[in-house]
């Protein structure tokens, strides 16, 4: 006669190593992962990240990868990137292969066929930026008709309810790119440019109930540019506007890690700058979240809620956080 007792110990001892194989496999492969990820089909969802073009190189594709599954997860709407979109020195013109190898062969998923609003970063000045603005007019899904520009989205479909995001050029509001022949920011006005951000975020229509910035440069860092010339020149250029004018966030990479800081001002910074490469980051006083590691952002957007989830390029969700109004 079979003890029964014993056959249900048998089976529970089975059960848990059954349950924890699954379980190791899913941490391996990061398949079960995006289940984790909350998803808000009535919201305003993008993917967030930055510092990226590597021919694929240093964990590109594994971080293209887990962004095409996150973003047919969360149907996500647009991309959007932090700059320094082509290493080592951008591209030096709409034909130029960097746009094959970098940007087309690698974000492949049917998921990442939606508009992306890129950002200059400084490593795109060392060819010929307008290149980029030029890649605009004979790409289906890249967006950007001029270094500095605005884009405003309805939220749930209404027009009353709108969020407005200013995307900016930081590298020619930077002194020290000016000297030497590096970067191709010498026929920039910058005056002209930070008088156009001041003029844009002043004018916003009522209907906008969200306001954010995107640049490359942060203002605030944990990592190795907490105190870089670049860091406080965006911070005493811009700060002061951003907080007049009530900007939510500002959105940026420059730093190869997933950060998100809150100044004693209350303004919120975001840097999503390691889609293809990770360098050491830590916490600050004002730091909520620091990681160095491969990964993007998830952004959700209604009206009353901006909700940011960091993905790690094998699907786990590191950090989330949100903004209620």
């Amino acid at each position: 006669m079979l003890n029964m007792k014993n056959v249900s110990v048998k089976f529970l001892v089975l059960l848990a190593g059954a349950i924890l194989v699954v379980f190791s496999l899913q941490a391996q492969t990061g398949k079960a992962i995006p289940a984790q990820v909350q998803v808000n089909p009535q919201a305003l969802n993008f993917i967030l990240m930055g510092d990226w073009g590597r021919v694929g190189a240093d964990h590109q594709k594994e971080v293209a990868a887990q962004m095409g599954k996150t973003a047919e997860t969360a149907d996500v709407d647009f991309v959007i990137t932090t700059g320094d979109n082509f290493y080592p020195e951008g591209v030096v013109s709409e034909f130029d292969p960097l746009w094959r190898y970098s940007f087309e062969d690698i974000y492949t998923a049917f998921s990442l066929q939606r508009d992306w609003h890129p950002v200059l970063g400084n490593h795109d000045y060392g060819s010929n930026p307008d290149a980029e603005v030029a890649y605009s007019k004979i790409s289906r899904r890249w967006r950007m008709p001029a270094r500095y520009y605005t884009e405003v989205f309805n939220l749930g479909g209404d027009t009353t309810q709108q969020a407005l995001f200013v995307f900016i050029d930081t590298t020619p509001l930077i002194k020290s790119y000016y000297k030497g022949k590096g970067h191709k920011v010498h026929d920039q006005d910058s005056t002209a440019q930070v008088k156009w951000i001041e003029q844009t975020l002043a004018k916003a229509s009522p209907n906008v109930k969200w306001k954010f910035v995107v640049g490359h440069h942060p203002m605030y860092t944990g990592g190795g540019r907490t105190e870089g010339n670049d860091t406080r020149a965006i911070r005493r250029m811009l700060e002061p506007i951003f907080e007049k004018y009530k900007v939510d966030a500002f959105l940026a990479g420059h730093e190869h890690s997933l950060q998100h800081m809150v100044a004693a001002n209350g303004l919120n910074h975001f840097i999503s700058g390691a889609a293809s490469e990770h360098t050491p980051a830590r916490m600050l006083p004002i730091s909520k979240f620091s990681k160095s590691e491969y990964g993007f952002m998830l952004v959700s957007l209604t009206r009353e809620k901006f909700l940011v989830q960091v993905i790690d390029y094998k699907g786990a969700v590191l950090y989330t956080t949100q903004l209620v109004k």
